[in-house]
């Protein structure tokens, strides 16, 4: 097994390495002066079982890039298997036609890797499932949840006193998993998106008066969304307001909308690398997918299930 690291996330990488035990793999990746990639392989490929750590976050265009050129090196390099792992997929939520003339990038981004070579393709907590059927090849979709739900457990308990919260009607399946899991009860913010990056809560359903509040989501970007429906969660008599993301974009003002929210706390993923000014925010805390993932790359080389990673 050879483990090919991109530079969007080197710190997951290493940490996914660690936790299967095997090093990464000798490679070069620079740029030219022309901002070109090129990617060097510094190690004897022919016949080994390739994964490819890169998640397509901030750049998202450099960092598709770099992902689709070391698939191709690996490729010509005679690797038997080329597994892309994307812990974090760029440009799913891009996942259907929103107006008359305008692309499903999600599709796009999977035709691309699968023409640059890969053979198989492991994420984490895809924004729509139907980007699974996207590509061509076996991909598998881990969930967050084994790592988020004893962290919930730990920190904000469990029972009736506690309610799963979905952002919006389209995250229904995956708070309701989560509040069996944790006994629950769960709620539903009805909101209206007029634009991108741009919401409004229109109504809270289900009861929360009293209880500590937990919105589960797959990403946070501008932080618009769960800041508006935090305030309308406390406004209807929440006790706290918590939330659980995946994957942390938190681009533009998200953090300074964070730390000036009534949300009591925020935790996300290390999908994507944390910033700066996200480590520094006292209101936001990381965990780690290594073990999960390096788990899933563990049971994927050795041709064993990984359906129990899912539950």
């Amino acid at each position: 097994m050879k483990l090919i690291a991109g530079n969007s996330n080197l710190s997951l990488s290493q940490s996914i390495a660690d936790a299967i035990g095997i090093p990464l793999t000798n490679s070069t990746i620079k740029r030219f002066s022309d901002n070109e990639i090129f990617v060097e392989i510094n190690e004897n490929i022919r016949g080994e079982d390739a994964f490819v750590i890169q998640s397509t976050s901030f750049p998202a265009n450099d960092n598709l890039m770099e992902l689709l050129v070391i698939i191709d090196a690996l490729r010509r390099s005679s690797a038997k298997r080329i597994t892309a792992v994307i812990p974090y997929y760029g440009y799913a939520r891009q996942d259907r036609k929103t107006s008359a003339r305008s692309p499903i990038s999600a599709k796009l981004v999977a035709n691309l890797i699968t023409c640059a070579g890969a053979n198989r393709v492991l994420a984490m907590d895809l924004h729509a499932g139907q980007i699974q059927g996207f590509f061509d090849i076996p991909t598998d979709n881990l969930m967050c949840s084994p790592v988020f739900i004893p962290d919930m457990e730990e920190y904000q308990g469990k029972g009736e006193d506690v309610c799963i919260v979905s952002p919006d009607v389209g995250g229904v399946v995956r708070a309701r998993a989560y509040a069996k899991r944790l006994g629950a009860s769960l709620a539903i913010i009805d909101k209206r998106r007029e634009q991108a990056n741009v919401s409004e809560v229109v109504n809270v359903i289900g009861d929360i008066k009293g209880k500590k509040c937990v919105m589960v989501d797959d990403i946070i970007d501008t932080a618009g969304t769960l800041c508006n429906a935090a305030a309308a969660l406390m406004e209807k008599g929440a006790a706290e307001v918590h939330a659980y993301v995946v994957h942390g974009v938190l681009s533009g003002p998200a953090v300074e909308r964070i730390d000036n929210s009534v949300m009591s706390s925020l935790v996300v993923s290390n999908t994507i690398a944390a910033t700066d000014i996200v480590k520094a925010s006292p209101k936001i805390r990381q965990l780690s997918i290594a073990p999960l993932m390096g788990e899933a790359i563990k049971r994927i080389h050795e041709d064993r299930s990984i359906s129990v990673l899912f539950n």
